[in-house]
C-alpha cells in the first residue's frame, strides 16, 4: 500500500532588494534563493523586488540571510515612518544619491581632462592639483563599481563594473605611484604632445585623466539607467489612483447619505452613484438605470446601458442617471485591484535582456587578466626588471579601462531616445531595444488604437422621400440636451454639418429608451423622439422595412443606431461608430513590411472585431474577440508559448497587464496613464504609423549601440598587444582613447537623421 505524500504547506513574500547593479546580479539573487529547498524565486531588477515562495519551516529572515550572504541587502516593504507631527518620513531617493554622485565627479573631473590633454594649462605642479581632483572621483565617485566588483570576485564572476573598477584603480594606482615614486612628480614635468611608439619605464606616466573621465562617463550611463528604472512601479500606482476617493452610503433608513473613504465601505453596503461620479466599488444595481463608461476596464468606447440586478465594476464612471449599487466586492477582491496585481505580476515575471556590455565583460575580463599576468611573468622571466615588468602589466589594465565602451551605451541611446522624442516616440532604456530585434508577432488593440477610441457619426439613412438633413439637424438638436457620449457624437456632428441646431423645448430624458422633446425650426413645433425603436414603437411609430434593414445592418458592422421620428413617423436612422484610424491600413501593411504578424485583440465583439480587420488588412484568422483584460494577458501568454517573440500594442487600462506582459509593449500616448507606464515604448501622437517608426528606430539604435561596442572593443584588443610590449606612452595612449571616445560619438550622432514613416 503506498501513500502519497502530501503538498508542502508554503508562503509567498515580497523582498526589497538592494546593491544591484546589472541584470546579472538579478540573475546571480534567483539563483542563489532557488538553491535552498522548496524556494521558488523571482527576481526583478527593474522593480529590485523578489517575489519568494517559501515552505512554512522557513522564515523571511531565512531568505534575507540567503540575499546578504550573496553580498546584497534585502528588506520587506514597509511604509514610510511617521514622525511625531504626522508628517512621513521619506525614505533617502538612491537615484537623487546617483546623481550627487555624477555631479561632483563631473564637477572634478572636467579639469583633470583639460590639464592631461592641452599642454598649455600644464602649469608646475599641475599633476598634483589633478591627483587632488582625480582621488575623490576614482575613491568616492566609483565606489559603487568597486563594491560591485568586490561582489562579482567573491562568487567568480565578472561584469562591466569589474572593468570599470580594475581599470580605473590601475591607472589611479600607477599615477600614484609614478607621482611618489617616479618622475612624474618633479616640477616642470608635462604630457608632451607627440605621438611616439617607445619603450619606458613609466616611472614619468600618469594616468589620472582616464582613471576620473571613465568613472565619470560610466557614472553618467548609470545614472540615465536608474532614472528609467524607478519609474517602473509606477503603473501599479497610476491603476489604484483610478478608483473613486470616498463615496455616499445610504443609512438604514435607506434615504440618509452619509460620506465615508471608500476604505470604510463594507460588503452588502448601498452607496449612490450620481452621474459623473466613479462606482467606488464592485456591486449590483439596486435603483435606477443609467449608461456607465467601462472604458477603463474594457477599452470600449460605447457606454454600456444598466439596470435594476446588472453588475457594475469599481473605477467605472456613471454617465447617466442616478444609480443605488449594493457592494459585492471591496478592497482587494475588486476587479480592479485584480487587475493591479495583473500588472504587477507580469512586470515581475518579465525577464529582463541582460546589458550587452555585461554580456562581453564576463569574457573579456578575465582574458585582460590573463593578458596582464602573461605579460608580467614574460618581462620578469626575461630580466628586463620590475619596474619594465609591471609597466606593461598595468598598461594593459589602463588600455582596457572602457572609455569608450562607458559611452557606447549612453550616448546611442541618448540620441535615438532623442530623436523619438522628436518624432513622438519615447524609448524607456537599453534593455527595450533588445526586445525590438526579434519580435516576430504584433497584437494590436482595437479601441484606441486602430480605432479612434470615440464616438463619431458614420452615417444617416432617411426613409423614402425623407430628408437626410432634417434627420440629422433634429436628432442632433434634440441630444444636445443630453450628456451620453452617443448624444454628444450626434449633437457635434450635427452642428459641424449644419451649423446652429433648432432649439428644443419640453425636453425628456427617458431611462434606457432615449429622449423626447419639441423642436422650433422657424415657425414649426414639431414632437420628435430620438432612441432605441422600441421607444418610436411605443409612439406608433414603427421603422420601415428599409430603415429596420439599415439598423440591423448597423448593429452587425459594429455601429450604434438610434432612431429618428417625428409627427407620428419614423424617419430615419442616425449610426455612430467608432471610426478606424486613416492611417491604421498602411501601418499595418508596414508592419507587415517588418516582418511582423499583426493580431487584432479585443474586448468588443466578434462581427464588429472582423469588420475593423478587414478594413486594416488583418487576416480574419488572426482576430481574437470578446476578451476580457485576464484573457488579453492569456493570449499573450499563449503566442510566447508557441515560441513567438510578442510586442503589444494599447492604450487602455485594460492593456496594462498585457503591455507588461509581453516582450515589448508600446502603449499609445493618447491612453492611460496606466497603459504607458507598463508600456517600454510610447507612443505620444496616438498613430499607429508611430509604432512602425518606433520599432525601426528601436532596431537602428540597437544596431548602433552594438556598432559602438565592437569598436570599443577592437580598439582594446588593437592596443593590447602594444601595452603588453611596453611600447605606450601617455599621448598615444590619450589619443587612443580620444579617437574611440570621439568614434563611438560620431556614430551615435548618426541616429540624429533618421527618417520616420508618418513624419
Amino acid at each position: 500500500m503506498t501513500t502519497q505524500s502530501q503538498p508542502v504547506a508554503t508562503e509567498s513574500i515580497e523582498l526589497a532588494i538592494t546593491g544591484m547593479t546589472c541584470a546579472s546580479c538579478a540573475n546571480r539573487i534567483e539563483r542563489k534563493l532557488n538553491k535552498l529547498d522548496g524556494v521558488t524565486a523571482t527576481v526583478n531588477y527593474a522593480t529590485e523586488k523578489a517575489k519568494v515562495t517559501y515552505p512554512e519551516d522557513m522564515t523571511p529572515d531565512d531568505l534575507v540571510d540567503v540575499v546578504e550572504q550573496a553580498g546584497y541587502g534585502a528588506r520587506l516593504p514597509r511604509p514610510p515612518v511617521e514622525k511625531a507631527d504626522g508628517d512621513a518620513v521619506v525614505e533617502s531617493d538612491p537615484v537623487a544619491a546617483l546623481r550627487r554622485r555624477l555631479i561632483v565627479s563631473a564637477v572634478l573631473t572636467v579639469p583633470v581632462i583639460a590639464m592631461a590633454m592641452i599642454p598649455a594649462l600644464q602649469f608646475t605642479n599641475w599633476q598634483w592639483l589633478s591627483l587632488t581632483l582625480a582621488a575623490p572621483v576614482v575613491v568616492w565617485g566609483a565606489w559603487p563599481f568597486h563594491k560591485a566588483a568586490w561582489t562579482n570576485l567573491r562568487h567568480g564572476t565578472s561584469t562591466m563594473d569589474t572593468l570599470v573598477s580594475l581599470g580605473t584603480l590601475a591607472a589611479f594606482g600607477w599615477s600614484i605611484y609614478a607621482l611618489f615614486w617616479g618622475t612624474a612628480g618633479t616640477p616642470g614635468m608635462t604630457h608632451p604632445f607627440e605621438f611616439v611608439i617607445e619603450r619606458g619605464d613609466g616611472s614619468g606616466n600618469i594616468y589620472l585623466e582616464a582613471a576620473a573621465g571613465v568613472t565619470t562617463f560610466i557614472l553618467a550611463g548609470r545614472y540615465f539607467e536608474q532614472r528609467s528604472k524607478r519609474r517602473a512601479g509606477a503603473a501599479l500606482h497610476a491603476l489604484l489612483e483610478l478608483g473613486a476617493k470616498d463615496v455616499a452610503v445610504l443609512g438604514p433608513d435607506g434615504v440618509t447619505e452619509n460620506r465615508v473613504p471608500v476604505e470604510q465601505l463594507a460588503v452588502g453596503d448601498l452607496f449612490v452613484v450620481r452621474p459623473g461620479e466613479k462606482i467606488a466599488t464592485d456591486g449590483v444595481i439596486e435603483r435606477g438605470t443609467s449608461a456607465v463608461d467601462a472604458s477603463m476596464l474594457t477599452g470600449e468606447s460605447v457606454p454600456v446601458e444598466v439596470g435594476v440586478g446588472d453588475t457594475v465594476v469599481g473605477g467605472t464612471v456613471d454617465v447617466g442617471g442616478r444609480l443605488v449599487v449594493r457592494a459585492t466586492r471591496v478592497g482587494s477582491d475588486t476587479q480592479l485591484a485584480q487587475m493591479a496585481k495583473l500588472v504587477e505580476d507580469a512586470q515581475n515575471g518579465k525577464a529582463e535582456v541582460q546589458r550587452l556590455a555585461d554580456r562581453i565583460s564576463g569574457i573579456f575580463v578575465p582574458i585582460v587578466l590573463l593578458i596582464a599576468a602573461g605579460t608580467l611573468g614574460f618581462w620578469l622571466g626575461t630580466g628586463n626588471g620590475a619596474a619594465a615588468a609591471f609597466t606593461a602589466a598595468v598598461a594593459v589594465l589602463i588600455i582596457a579601462c572602457p572609455c569608450a565602451l562607458g559611452l557606447a551605451t549612453p550616448t546611442a541611446l541618448m540620441v535615438g531616445t532623442g530623436r523619438g522624442a522628436q518624432l513622438g516616440i519615447l524609448i524607456k532604456g537599453p534593455e527595450v531595444l533588445e526586445s525590438t530585434r526579434s519580435v516576430d508577432t504584433v497584437v494590436l488593440d482595437k479601441t484606441g488604437t486602430i480605432t479612434t477610441g470615440r464616438m463619431t457619426l458614420r452615417e444617416v439613412v432617411a426613409d423614402d422621400g425623407e430628408d437626410a438633413a432634417d434627420v440629422l439637424r433634429y436628432a442632433g438638436a434634440l441630444e444636445s440636451a443630453s450628456e451620453h457620449p452617443i448624444a454628444r457624437a450626434i449633437s457635434e456632428a450635427a452642428t459641424a454639418k449644419h451649423g446652429p441646431l433648432p432649439e428644443v423645448e419640453d425636453f425628456t430624458n427617458i431611462e434606457g429608451l432615449g429622449v423626447q422633446g419639441m423642436i422650433v425650426d422657424g415657425d414649426a413645433g414639431r414632437a420628435v423622439l430620438v432612441g432605441r425603436p422600441t421607444l418610436l414603437a411605443d409612439w406608433s411609430q414603427r421603422l420601415s422595412d428599409r430603415l429596420q434593414h439599415a439598423f440591423e445592418e448597423a448593429q452587425q458592422t459594429g455601429g450604434t443606431a438610434v432612431a429618428v421620428g417625428w409627427d407620428g413617423k419614423a424617419r430615419g436612422i442616425v449610426v455612430v461608430a467608432d471610426a478606424v484610424k486613416p492611417t491604421s491600413a498602411r501601418a499595418v501593411a508596414e508592419l507587415r513590411e517588418l516582418g511582423l504578424r499583426p493580431i487584432l485583440l479585443t474586448g468588443d465583439n466578434a462581427a464588429v472585431a472582423r469588420e475593423v480587420a478587414a478594413e486594416v488588412g488583418i487576416d480574419e484568422a488572426d482576430v481574437i474577440a470578446d476578451v476580457l483584460p485576464t484573457g488579453k494577458v492569456d493570449v499573450v501568454e499563449r503566442l510566447q508559448r508557441d515560441g513567438k517573440v510578442v510586442a503589444m500594442v494599447g492604450d487602455g487600462v485594460n492593456d496594462a497587464a498585457a503591455l507588461a506582459k509581453a516582450d515589448l509593449g508600446l502603449a499609445m500616448g493618447t491612453g492611460t496613464d496606466v497603459a504607458i507606464e507598463a508600456s517600454d515604448l510610447t507612443l505620444v501622437r496616438g498613430d499607429l504609423l508611430v509604432a512602425v517608426d518606433a520599432i525601426r528606430l528601436s532596431r537602428r539604435t540597437l544596431s548602433t549601440i552594438k556598432g559602438n561596442l565592437f569598436w570599443a572593443f577592437a580598439y582594446n584588443v588593437a592596443a593590447l598587444p602594444l601595452a603588453a610590449a611596453g611600447l605606450l606612452n601617455p599621448m598615444l595612449a590619450g589619443a587612443a582613447m580620444a579617437f574611440s571616445s570621439v568614434f563611438v560619438v560620431s556614430n551615435s550622432l548618426r541616429l540624429r537623421r533618421f527618417r520616420a514613416h508618418a513624419a
